[in-house]
């Protein structure tokens, strides 16, 4: 069974992120979505707000394509959770040129640290590239219009976050 895992801190899911899991969905049997706890971020929602975000947004994406998708909070190394999930993939969405920097040398990190796991890059579908869950929610609490980068159900909990 090929196993992926995506991480991110997803805080909220995007429709960026949920471009990038539909088409994951197509590279492996079952997709493990890592939500990282990362208390360094500061996140907006909580953990388990962010999970059951997570966890809904991917109930949609299974019923229409019947492939699995498990949510995993994590707080360990990335590497210790894609061996924690079994994941021989770690797949990462990457929007700008500014995204590869970072993410090259997490995977020569990631490599050194477990050579037998491979990282795959998706590029953002180009009506997604500029949405940032950072501005996001930056717009939502200044009272902008979310509806294009996230769907409603994420809006409803931007709205109620910043009331």
């Amino acid at each position: 069974m090929r196993i992926g895992l995506y991480p991110g801190t997803f805080d909220p899911i995007t429709l960026g992120h949920i471009d990038i899991i539909q088409r994951a969905m197509a590279l492996v049997d079952r997709l493990v979505i890592g939500v990282a706890i990362n208390r360094d971020k500061g996140p907006l929602f909580s953990l388990e707000e962010r999970v059951a975000m997570v966890e809904a947004e991917c109930a949609a994406i299974t019923a229409k394509t019947g492939g699995e998708i498990v949510v995993h909070p994590f707080e360990n190394l990335l590497i210790d959770c894609a061996r924690d999930v079994g994941a021989g993939i770690i797949v990462r969405g990457l929007r700008a040129v500014a995204d590869f920097e970072y993410e090259f040398q997490m995977v020569g990190m990631n490599r050194a640290l477990d050579s037998s796991i491979e990282t795959v890059f998706m590029m953002a579908d180009a009506r997604r590239q500029a949405i940032a869950s950072k501005l996001v929610k930056e717009i939502a609490r200044l009272r902008g219009d979310v509806s294009k980068f996230v769907t409603p159900p994420v809006v409803d909990a931007l709205v109620k976050k910043y009331r």
